[in-house]
């Protein structure tokens, strides 16, 4: 009887040694036949395209001219924003923003009607006519509360709604990262601003005036643009700035 019970226990025990001594083999860690070196991420050959790859023919001068960015809104520019935010109550700093806010609509307006965008032509208008009077000069933004929402148009954008290539990438000092379309069309929009409320404002015999507007606008354009150089943690900021500036336009020309 205790031969009988005993003799399944001892073939039940034989499979379960047989079992991990065939797997025990397959578990036990193989060595890599030979060690393969690190790969380069993209190759020079310009048979082969790669996602990230975006036309920088002038990679070094815009390279530096990023590096000259970072330093210059470290040590001064920031410091400026920083010191604006302290004198200046955050009230008035709200109104200062609504205040250029509103006037650049009539770039929105202007670009959407030159692309055929009756939407956001309408609301350039709306919002423009609407925070002027009853917003007091753009101080208030009213309409964003009565859900008439701002549709960022600019000549850049006009051009390439009309097929213009981006051209080469380009840093331009100060302003940042952008393209030959681009800087060309931002170089018309300025021009036209300067124009219009430099006669608006008589800029021409208020010298005074003149700086201190287009100064406090560059200052609450850089306290409105969240990005800071070297807060990325990569090596490779440089690539994602160029990457993600010329997806983010693809973007805004085709919506």
């Amino acid at each position: 009887m205790i031969e009988k019970d005993l003799h399944p226990k001892i073939l039940f025990l034989i499979l379960i040694l047989s079992v991990g001594a065939m797997t025990g083999c397959s578990l036990s860690p193989k060595q890599q036949a030979e060690i393969i070196p690190a790969q380069r991420t993209l190759s020079n050959d310009d048979s082969i395209t790669y996602a990230m790859r975006i036309y920088d023919p002038i990679e070094s001068f815009n390279r530096s001219t990023y590096k000259f960015n970072a330093n210059f809104d470290q040590y001064v520019f920031l410091p400026v924003v920083r010191g604006y935010e302290f004198v200046t109550p955050e009230l008035a700093q709200t109104g200062i923003d609504n205040f250029f806010s509103n006037l650049g609509e009539l770039s929105n307006l202007t670009n959407s009607i030159f692309q055929l965008k009756p939407k956001s032509a309408l609301h350039a208008m709306s919002r423009f006519l609407i925070n002027s009077t009853l917003g007091i000069a753009g101080l208030w933004d009213h309409a964003t509360s009565w859900e008439i929402f701002e549709y960022q148009e600019d000549f850049g954008q006009t051009l390439g709604h009309f097929g213009v290539g981006s051209g080469p990438y380009l840093v331009i000092p100060l302003l940042g990262p952008t393209n030959t379309r681009d800087g060309v069309g931002l170089l018309v929009d300025s021009m036209a601003y300067g124009v219009v409320y430099g006669a608006a404002f008589d800029f021409d015999n208020n010298t005074s005036g003149a700086v201190a507007f287009h100064t406090t606008r560059a200052i609450n354009t850089r306290k409105q643009t969240r990005f800071r150089y070297h807060q990325s943690g990569s090596p490779f900021e440089y690539d994602m700035v160029r990457y993600l500036y010329t997806q983010k336009r693809k973007l805004e020309i085709a919506k």
